[in-house]
């Protein structure tokens, strides 16, 4: 039963987790924006008991820190999967070695893609616009996912977009996922063009909004699926650990 489930019928969970430096008025103590540079073994510990509590088959994550000083130089990927049981894949957001390699801190900000199902095969690759470019692509039996964080930039997304509609009619896989955090602050329109190309779905039917966390007014974090896909479930539990809030959903394929 334990199989059937993780093969057919997982629970995913996206989370912009913001490098664990947290949110709130104190993030911008005792300067705006000082919480980017604090140390963050308290709020991981925290973002570690939430996961646990949803009990994800799959997770993406969004802003992870690889291993600065901030993290101890202890990967956060790591530490969820080495306390949960996972296996896990994670890679520099920006493509630009040069850049990623010799700035402090930034040299270490990652996406990564956590799973207690096994996987078929990954891959990374980067788009050809915008500093951050990483497309964490994974590949489970017939469900293959992809994890991406698009630019704030408006111009750069479009191009993203249209580089990631090329890749998913190349899959292979009967079964498509894109997640992420898409930066749509123009609102979810500008999905229209990719969603109608695509075929693919969102699991939030109701565009429910999941930043900022504190007060949630845009819808920044996607998990669109190919239409073989049912969604059971999708929420949106209100934690506050990071700057956006997560979603989960569950599905069956």
């Amino acid at each position: 039963l334990s199989i059937f489930r993780h093969i057919y019928q997982m629970r995913f969970l996206l989370y912009n987790i913001r490098y664990a430096t947290g949110h709130g008025n104190g993030y911008h103590l005792p300067l705006p924006f000082t919480g980017f540079f604090k140390k963050t073994e308290q709020k991981m510990d925290q973002i570690v008991d939430f996961i646990d509590s949803i009990n994800p088959d799959i997770i993406g994550l969004i802003e992870v820190d690889q291993g600065s000083y901030r993290t101890n130089k202890i990967c956060q990927a790591a530490i969820i999967a080495d306390r949960l049981d996972y296996c896990y894949l994670i890679e520099s957001k920006y493509h630009d070695k040069i850049f990623s390699e010799k700035v402090p801190v930034l040299n270490q900000q990652s996406n990564a893609l956590l799973s207690k199902p096994e996987l078929h095969g990954f891959d990374y690759q980067y788009f050809s616009h915008g500093m951050k470019r990483l497309i964490i692509r994974a590949r489970l039996d017939q469900l293959t996912i992809f994890l991406v964080h698009l630019s704030l930039k408006f111009r750069h997304r479009q191009h993203q977009l249209e580089e990631l509609h090329q890749l998913i009619t190349e899959c292979e896989t009967k079964h498509v996922m894109v997640a992420g955090d898409f930066n749509t602050l123009w609102g979810d329109r500008e999905l229209g063009l990719f969603l109608a190309a695509t075929g693919l779905s969102s699991a939030n039917p109701d565009n429910a909004p999941s930043h900022p966390s504190h007060s949630p007014s845009r819808q920044l974090d996607f998990i669109l699926h190919s239409p073989g896909i049912s969604i059971q479930s999708f929420f949106i539990p209100q934690v506050q650990l990071s700057d956006h809030m997560p979603l989960v959903c569950d599905f069956t394929c």
